[in-house]
């Protein structure tokens, strides 16, 4: 029979700080939580912000990543993403970018050029996703998913809906090619909807409110809480108490050490010296 997941703790975000000269971040996903939200390593969330006008795009320039993927999430705005493995595409609002660092890449984003010059809002939140050992070789790759090819689970009575990016609920399949069990599931909620989520037993699980409040296993959660849920269990119970927007993640746990240093995540530190070694060489490709 299944069983209701036991919230563990309730976290805020670590002070916000420029990735770049183009997000303003909000980090909640810390190394001391790794285990308790794996395979999930970071979460960088970029609160609504509007943006003046400007000829030269905002953004992050050319940098490195190996041993995990990294998965940009649009709400509002627009992203231009290119890497050095031919990868190259924008997304919109809506929109989901995924990229497999694998065994080495380099690759940078920016505000996409048009919406820059404009000005605007922008929203949006990058995850770092980890890879098992067996992975963490595989050549990159890149994946543009568009908000019209994000499946959409309807709650009971039109109290809102669930767009199913990653893994399976109800029978319905995210679109996004994961190399483990990975659930990134873009809730939203109108007031006193409800809805109960089913993960799998034995998977981590957190929940990010990104606008609203909500009832949660008999808690009351708030805008900017995330919410860390025991591993046992596979049912999350959720009431709206006025329009909410929220994110779950939820995956199979890596059972694996951990070594990471800046955009290297690795299993030792001998690995990660040959990493440093392998893009000082000119192994992760070229980009401009």
């Amino acid at each position: 029979m299944a069983v209701y997941k036991n919230i563990d703790q309730v976290m805020k975000a670590s002070s916000t700080h420029m990735v770049g000269d183009g997000f303003k971040v909000r980090p909640y996903i810390q190394s001391h939580l790794w285990e308790e939200v794996s395979p999930f390593l970071m979460l960088d969330y970029v609160a609504p912000w509007s943006l003046s006008p400007t000829d030269v795009p905002r953004g992050v320039d050319v940098h490195p990543h190996k041993g995990f993927e990294t998965v940009s999430i649009l709400w509002e705005g627009a992203l231009a993403h290119e890497d050095s493995s031919g990868g190259k595409g924008v997304i919109h609002a809506g929109d989901v970018q995924w990229m497999t660092a694998g065994s080495g890449i380099l690759h940078k984003e920016f505000h996409e050029q048009e919406f820059s010059k404009q000005g605007g809002r922008l929203h949006c939140a990058q995850l770092w996703v980890n890879l098992p050992a067996r992975y963490k070789n595989e050549s990159p790759a890149y994946q543009d998913i568009h908000a019209k090819d994000i499946p959409v689970v309807k709650l009971d009575e039109g109290e809102g809906y669930v767009r199913v990016i990653a893994g399976n609920l109800n029978g319905v399949q995210g679109p996004a090619r994961t190399f483990t069990r990975v659930q990134i599931f873009d809730v939203h909620a109108s007031a006193g909807g409800k809805t109960t989520l089913s993960l799998v037993e034995g998977d981590t699980a957190s929940l990010l409110i990104l606008q609203g409040t909500a009832l949660v296993k008999d808690k009351i959660v708030r805008e900017g809480d995330m919410i860390i849920f025991e591993k046992s269990g596979s049912l999350i119970d959720i009431e709206a108490n006025n329009d909410l927007h929220a994110l779950l993640l939820s995956g199979e746990p890596i059972d694996e050490p951990i070594a990471a240093y800046g955009p290297f995540v690795m299993n030792t530190k001998e690995e990660i010296q040959l990493a440093i070694v392998d893009y000082h060489a000119g192994k992760f490709g070229v980009l401009n």
